[in-house]
């Protein structure tokens, strides 16, 4: 009891510690120092960074760890605010660079070669998603240059650790991923879902505690959904308590969505389409890839380890034929060319050699033997006696 008693009074006074703390205390040091140095290029700082860090429950959204602003001014006159977001996992932070990213619109433009991806508009603001930080970097000079907004961010990106360097792989299971992937919202948390989906009845019955993620974008006037649980039973209690929710949504009065399916571990919904045909083709658009993993030993070890044997036997076949041709062809082609060479020099040598003929400038065969061999070696020279 007195343990027990004494655990709790610990747990207490820490979570006064987290509150009471000044907001950055230990964060200004670690993350500004780092993450927005005092000069980058030749830009240089205007004042010294603030930073925040988040204990609040409403930021586990996003599953943020502390944010940093500071400003920097060139020489040229330009000036940039920016504000570095840290999250304590990859998706977190591409879930809050995919709601951010729909604040640029409707002239969203894709910038290459910023951290993972990167996209910036008009108007001076540029968003970048690398590893775990996302950057907003904002063009608040009087005269905006949009190629300097890109040198700056690049290199305040270019230090920053990858992580995955990837995208959620969500994202590309979205039907023409490519097309909406900017106009996608990436979501780990039910209130991220609702705000970005537009507040759904029958999606609060969803759980996102065991590592669940979504995704939504527009297709037309159709709100596509989809939420993709870790495991098999996790999709399948959350079908029976969505399948549930419709129900009672029906019963009410209230909307549902246009179609709904389950998709392997994915739960799709489709709302505002323009009628069930429409949505269900849309469903059938999503690409879903089943992964299997045994939880023990894999029962079919034994062949598995026969097609290895095969597919590495012949292998080590295929690469030794190679091997063989590749070889002849090498004989061949130095053989020619040392011959060609030796040809050319015995020509050359009997060309510019004077030798006495009897078949008229021909050679002549030495078959009857009527022509004597000499050694020239034998023979006296001028004034040799």
């Amino acid at each position: 009891m007195r343990f027990a008693s004494l655990s709790r009074l610990l747990t207490f006074f820490g979570v006064l510690f987290l509150v009471f703390t000044p907001a950055g205390a230990n964060v200004t040091k670690e993350g500004a120092a780092r993450f927005l140095p005092d000069k980058i290029g030749d830009f240089q700082s205007i004042r010294r960074a603030e930073s925040a860090l988040f204990v609040d429950v409403a930021d586990q959204d996003y599953e943020r760890e502390f944010t940093v602003t500071r400003a920097y001014r060139s020489s040229r006159g330009d000036h940039f605010e920016v504000t570095l977001v840290k999250t304590r996992s990859d998706r977190g932070a591409y879930s809050l660079y995919s709601t951010e990213v729909q604040k640029l619109a409707p002239d969203l433009i894709k910038v290459d070669g910023i951290g993972t991806v990167a996209t910036t508009n008009s108007s001076g603001r540029l968003l970048c998603y690398k590893g775990l930080i996302l950057l907003d970097v904002s063009d608040t000079s009087q005269t905006k240059d949009p190629k300097r907004l890109v040198e700056f961010a690049r290199a305040l990106a270019d230090p920053i650790d990858k992580g995955e360097g990837e995208i959620p792989v969500l994202l590309k299971h979205l039907p023409d991923w490519e097309a909406y992937q900017q106009r996608a919202v990436y979501a780990v948390s039910l209130q991220a879902l609702q705000e970005a989906a537009g507040h759904r009845p029958v999606l609060d019955v969803l759980n996102f505690s065991g590592g669940a993620e979504a995704v939504t974008a527009l297709y037309g006037s159709s709100r596509l959904v989809i939420v993709e649980h870790t495991t098999p039973q996790l999709a399948t209690e959350s079908n029976t308590r969505i399948n549930a929710r419709i129900g009672e949504l029906k019963a009410s009065g209230q909307p549902v969505p246009t179609a709904f399916r389950r998709v392997g571990n994915y739960l799709v919904f489709v709302f505002d389409a323009p009628d069930e045909t429409t949505a269900v083709q849309l469903i059938e658009k999503i690409g879903y890839e089943q992964v299997v993993q045994w939880l023990g030993d894999n029962p079919n070890w034994l062949l598995r380890a026969e097609r290895e044997y095969r597919r590495t036997t012949a292998g080590v076949i295929l690469a030794v034929f190679k091997a063989s041709g590749i070889s002849i062809l090498l004989s061949l082609l130095i053989g020619g060319i040392f011959g060609s060479i030796i040809f050319r020099r015995r020509r050359r040598q009997q060309a510019n050699s004077r030798a006495y003929s009897d078949a008229g400038g021909m050679l002549r065969l030495n078959i009857d033997e009527l022509t004597p061999d000499v050694d020239p070696s034998r023979l006296l020279g001028k004034g040799d006696r």
